[in-house]
């Protein structure tokens, strides 16, 4: 697993060039490059590197430039521990992610161990932050809070629905599948079935039969839109079309991509849409000039790189202890609006909204 340096400079937010890394500060970036979800890391990556980017242009921080080092974990506890190690190795102390929950819960523990400062804009299971290491932070909401307002959804509009709760076996699937299923049956209407897949597969077929079988009519999944693109593809083929509802892994091009038509009505859970800030419109122009239209990863992974460039020089130092004491130390101006961490590391005041795929974009209810 390579991990690659990247000093992001030039006039333009968005320009950059690749050179060896000099006696500069080192943000690591790990995330998944490769594999089923790469589509996202490569937002992760495209932000985080406009947001050093633009840093960079007007000084850096304490006179000294950022240099990104990526390190690619494909998504997997196993590689993202890998991962970590080599940011260790390179000395590199303060760390943006890990994108998906499981290898970013594996990855913690390295960093907690190695007195590294990590923090996640992806990541939302809730066992990260639950861990109670002082140098974990997630610039993000959880899945107990995606969940909760899933739910609400399905008690307001389908109480009188049969509902199916099916997760991927995975770290974040399974935890917004359980935390919804729980929130559910406390108010008095448990799911009708309650089951999961194996992620990476291709035939759902089983699945979908299992559904229709139980005369499902809502289906609430946890996990990405790899899986889900499939079964609802699959589905529709068969005249099978429940309302869907899913969370922030279905916030992709990919999930129409993979499930065309069969996509359209998904709605799922998400932050709120940054561009519709008037501030980040200039950010967004130079975006769509240099590639695909930006989403919430982008520009979470942006405001990542802008809370620990604020919080190295509150601290007057890239000292990872005193850069994590610099993030408990009051709230940070990012590009997606004010950001504060409570004493586990989570926001204090995280939100989500709902998203509805439509005509091949997804967009704010």
């Amino acid at each position: 697993m390579s991990i690659r340096k990247l000093l992001v400079c030039g006039a333009s937010v968005l320009g950059l060039m690749t050179v060896e890394a000099q006696a500069d500060i080192a943000i690591g970036l790990g995330t998944s490059l490769t594999g089923q979800i790469a589509a996202i890391g490569q937002e992760a990556r495209r932000g985080a590197e406009a947001a050093i980017a633009e840093i960079n242009a007007k000084g850096g921080v304490l006179g000294e430039k950022l240099v990104l080092e990526l390190g690619d974990d494909a998504c997997d506890p196993k590689q993202a521990v890998s991962v970590a190690n080599e940011f260790i190795a390179d000395e590199v102390y303060l760390v943006i992610g890990h994108l998906c929950s499981g290898a970013a819960i594996a990855a913690a523990d390295v960093y907690a161990e190695e007195g590294a400062v990590m923090m996640t804009a992806s990541a939302t299971s809730p066992a990260l932050t639950e861990k109670g290491y002082d140098m974990v932070f997630r610039a993000c909401g959880r899945d107990d809070q995606q969940a909760t307002l899933a739910a609400q959804l399905i008690l307001d509009r389908f109480r009188d629905k049969r509902v199916a709760v099916v997760d991927d076996k995975g770290a974040y699937g399974q935890g917004l599948a359980q935390a919804l299923t729980q929130i559910l049956t406390e108010a008095g209407a448990p799911p009708a079935y309650r089951g999961s897949i194996n992620a990476g597969e291709q035939d759902y077929s089983s699945l979908i039969t299992r559904l229709k079988a139980e005369q499902i009519d809502v289906v609430y999944y946890g996990g990405y839109h790899t899986e889900l693109g499939l079964i609802a593809r699959q589905a529709h083929a068969q005249g099978f079309k429940p309302q869907l509802i899913a969370a922030d892994g279905l916030a992709s091009a990919e999930y129409w991509s993979i499930a065309g038509d069969a996509a359209s009505g998904t709605i799922f859970t998400f932050s709120p849409d940054p561009t519709q800030n008037p501030q980040v419109g200039p950010l967004l122009a130079e975006f769509r000039k240099s590639g695909p239209e930006p989403n919430n990863f982008t520009f979470y992974h942006y405001a990542a790189v802008q809370i620990f460039a604020q919080a190295i020089e509150r601290a007057g130092s890239a000292d990872p202890e005193a850069v994590a004491k610099a993030l408990r130390s009051g709230s940070f101006d990012t590009i997606v609006g004010e950001m504060e961490f409570d004493e586990k590391g989570d926001l204090t005041e995280p939100d989500y909204v709902f998203y509805v795929w439509k005509d091949g974009s997804y967009e704010q209810m």
